[in-house]
Order: C-alpha cells, then structure tokens, then sequence
C-alpha cells in the first residue's frame, strides 16, 4: 500500500506541477494583455493562490462538512457503520479512524474530506445506509477510506484552487478586455510591435481555465479508479463494491446538499448522471458501469495489477491506471461473502433512528421489545407503551 501511496504522490506532484505552469501563463497572459506587464500579472496570480489555498487548508474540511449540512454521529446511532469504518481503518493503514457524518438524503451516497489522514472524515447518506448489505457497506467505506490513504482529498484541494484562481483571474482579464478598454490596449500593443505577445495573451486567457478544468476532472477521474482498487483489496470482496455501487447508479437522484465544489468528492456524481464516452472528457467520475465492470472482472484473486489489467481490458486502453511500483504487490485471495443478519427494514430502521436521535428525539426501551420514540416537541412528563400498556418517565426530552 505505501507504494501506491508514494507513486501517487509522484504522478500527483507532476500533475501539479503542470497546473501550476497553467496558473503562470494565466498570470502572465493577463499581466501582458491588460498591461504589457507579465511579471506583475504572474505575482498577483501566485499570491490569489496562496491566499485561497491557506483558507481551503485552515478550514475547508469544516466548510465542506458545514456547506453539505453533514451532522455528525457516535458509535451508539449506528453500530453497524462504525464497526465498519473501524475495520477498514485498519485494514487500509489508518493510523485513526476518520470522524463518521450523515446526511439526511434519501438518494445513496458518499464522500471523504479531511487535509490529513490523521484528521478526516467520512460522510454518508441516510439512503446508503438503508439500502447497502454490510458487505457493500464496506466497499463504499473502504473506497473512501483509500482516498483518505491516498491523500486524494489534498490533491483535489490544491488543484481546485488553482482552477478557481485561473478562472476568477481569466473571467476579470475578459471583463475588462471586452467592457472596459480592450481596443485602446489592443491599439498600444500594436503600436510597439507587441501584437504577436498581446495575441498570445488573449488565447490563453480564454483557453486556460478550460485547460485547468479538464487537468482537475482527469485527476478527479483517475483517483476513482485507484480508490475502488484499493477498496477491492482492503475488503478483499470486490463484488461488495460493484453491488454498492450499482445499488447507487439505480436509485440515483441529485442530491440537494450538493454543489459543483464538492461533487468530484463523492463516490458517484451527486448532480449528473454518470458519464458516457462521449462526455467523459468533462465528467468528474468515470463511468459507473465501466466501475462496476472492471470490479467484476477480478477473477479469485485481488491485486493492483489484477486490478489494472481489469481496467485496459474492460476500457480498451492501452495504458493501465496503477502506477508502476504498485503493480509488484501481492495479489489475496478474494474472500467469500459475509452474511447480514439485518433485514431490509432493520437497515430502514436503524438510518431513520439515526436521523430522529439527532433531530432530538429520545429513545426509551421498553421490557415487552417496543423501543419508545419520544419527539422533541413531547412535553408530558409519562408515556405508555402502545403495546404493552406500560408507562414509562419521560425524564426531559432535549432538541
């Protein structure tokens, strides 16, 4: 696992890299269109940079949980869901399991966020842990859970602000271009023999944040991949991640707490349908059926270079998605599928209850098996059991 942790990291650093030289020339280009001075434009690029990205690593983590309306949850609301997140912990390395969120959405889904592994969380819907056996639980867990391992989160942090740097600078360069003076500049450039640098300026201007926009979806895209690889070995069931993620591609619907910042950070496209081949140049997520295809074609044995062989196969590429130092690990034997005690309705029951603790309501067992759900908004002192007749001290109740 710590290969794939450090040639991510390479291919990442490189990928950077590249973007940063796309903020540059932003930088540049609009130095050099409004004023004929590119080192300037090239500071005031960087330094939006900085600025945005300090902000994004002091609290975008809080801000991404606060935006999405994610509430936070102990062991006692959902057993079944921090066991599972326990596991995979360990199993992926974790040096301390992620916080757990839940979101109050009826459609299946998650995400990760967190700028260090040692500080992440782990958000879910209500709908995911209604619909997914243990088994798929685990393997959308275990995919979130690599992309905590793989510092995926960091990576689509920075690039995200590079991209939103590139177009806010872009988008300011264009305004005034077109509405405030761009003939009078046009004209001075020519003026002094510029035009060919002035021209250049105004192609990148328009071009770049097209250019960071698909470096960013191609990152987003390729850590997908990687993150159901590492989920197929942490689970060592890679059936349980393609039940999962058809279960979600099925009962799919926007999902309300979503934006277009957030969505490359959830395991399936919250707000667009997955993508074809034709549009998947500007998706955030590869296919889901292509996923789902690559999961199933693993054979009785696990592995990273099981898992890139999968994919040239099943997506007819030439060149894999597992960087090359993974590719030596040893392959596991997949394991057999673990029974779930738990019924449709137990797992409808245990996500609603969820939501009702935190919304306030009080929980008071009863000898005869009936649990009590008291609202918040209860204010008599005594209720009785509706079955057993019971009557039970409803001691405070708080919202």
């Amino acid at each position: 696992m710590w290969e794939l942790v450090s040639a991510n990291k390479r291919r990442s650093h490189l990928l950077l890299a590249s973007m940063a030289l796309v903020l540059v020339a932003t930088g540049w280009a609009v130095g050099e269109a409004l004023a004929a001075a590119p080192v300037p434009g090239i500071l005031v690029a960087v330094g939006l940079w900085v600025v945005m990205a300090e902000l994004a690593f002091r609290a975008g983590d809080k801000v991404i949980l606060s935006i999405s309306r994610a509430r936070k949850v102990n062991k006692e609301d959902h057993p079944v869901l921090f066991n599972v997140v326990e596991e995979m912990s360990v199993a992926s390395g974790l040096s301390k399991p992620p916080e757990v969120y839940i979101l109050d959405e009826a459609a299946p889904n998650a995400f990760a966020t967190g700028t260090r592994p040692d500080r992440a969380a782990v958000v879910v819907t209500a709908g995911l842990l209604e619909r997914l056996t243990r088994d798929e639980l685990q393997g959308v867990i275990a995919h979130e859970i690599s992309h905590i391992k793989h510092r995926d989160v960091v990576y689509l942090t920075v690039m995200a602000v590079m991209v939103g740097t590139v177009v806010i600078l872009a988008d300011f360069a264009r305004r005034v271009l077109f509405y405030g003076g761009g003939t009078r500049r046009r004209t001075s450039s020519s003026s002094r023999g510029a035009a060919p640098l002035y021209l250049l300026a105004i192609v990148l201007i328009l071009l770049a944040p097209l250019v960071a926009r698909l470096m960013y979806l191609a990152l987003s895209r390729r850590r997908e991949y990687l993150a159901d690889a590492g989920a197929a070995l942490a689970t060592r069931y890679p059936e349980g991640l393609a039940s999962a993620l058809e279960k979600i591609e099925q009962s799919w619907s926007p999902l309300t707490s979503a934006n277009a910042a957030t969505a490359p950070m959830f395991i399936v496209n919250p707000l667009t349908k997955a993508a074809s081949a034709i549009t998947g140049l500007f998706s955030t997520h590869p296919p889901t059926e292509e996923r789902i295809n690559i999961l199933r074609s693993l054979g009785g044995t696990v592995s990273f270079a099981g898992y890139d062989e999968a994919f040239r196969r099943v997506t007819g590429r030439p060149v894999g998605v597992v960087p090359a130092a993974a590719l030596r690990l040893p392959a596991t034997p997949v394991r057999s599928a673990s029974a779930d005690p738990r019924t449709a309705l137990d797992r409808l029951r245990q996500a609603t209850d969820v939501l009702w603790r935190l919304s306030g309501f009080a929980f008071i067992p009863c000898s005869c098996g009936t649990t009590l759900k008291v609202p918040p908004a209860y204010r008599g002192q005594e209720l009785p059991c509706p079955h057993c007749g019971t009557v039970h001290k409803v001691v405070a109740v708080s919202p």
